[in-house]
């Protein structure tokens, strides 16, 4: 049975992009990392995702350092490895070259006692979507209001 427990999520992405297409990647970590992760000292909410000379780099993601960390505490934004397969790879940089698609965290998460990473390939909304998505969810929200009431 595979056991997933949310760390964080990114609800900005979901507002600020129209998610495409979903991937689940591995995260290459040091210990002082995954201790802060486990406090949840976490945000993805400026973060971004690049493939480069066939890897794939999460950039912008800050990590609070340890507290009980030493000499050894890690840089709270660095760049850090996904782990994805080659295929995926490929197949990302190629909707990637595509204009105004850009890959972005939707969330972090254990899996297996593994920390992964929900990452979300993105067109970026206009002003007028997002303003249809703010109308679409008040309209729901009055509808469901007056369902309640009667």
């Amino acid at each position: 049975m595979k056991e997933e427990k949310e760390i964080i999520q990114n609800k900005k992405a979901r507002f600020e992009y129209e998610i495409l297409d979903t991937i689940e990647a591995g995260i290459v970590l040091k210990g002082t990392e995954v201790k802060s992760i486990r406090q949840k000292k976490v945000s993805i909410q400026d973060s971004y995702a690049r493939i480069k000379d066939g890897e794939a780099f999460l950039y912008g993601m800050n990590i609070s350092q340890y507290e009980a960390g030493n000499i050894f505490n890690h840089d709270p934004l660095r760049v850090r490895k996904l782990l994805l397969h080659k295929q995926e790879i490929k197949r990302l940089t190629g909707k990637q070259q595509e204009k105004g698609l850009t890959l972005v965290p939707l969330k972090l998460y254990w899996k297996n006692g593994k920390v992964k990473v929900l990452l979300g390939l993105a067109k970026g909304k206009t002003l007028y979507d997002k303003r249809h998505d703010i109308k679409k969810r008040d309209a729901d929200r009055e509808l469901q209001r007056y369902k309640r009431m009667r």
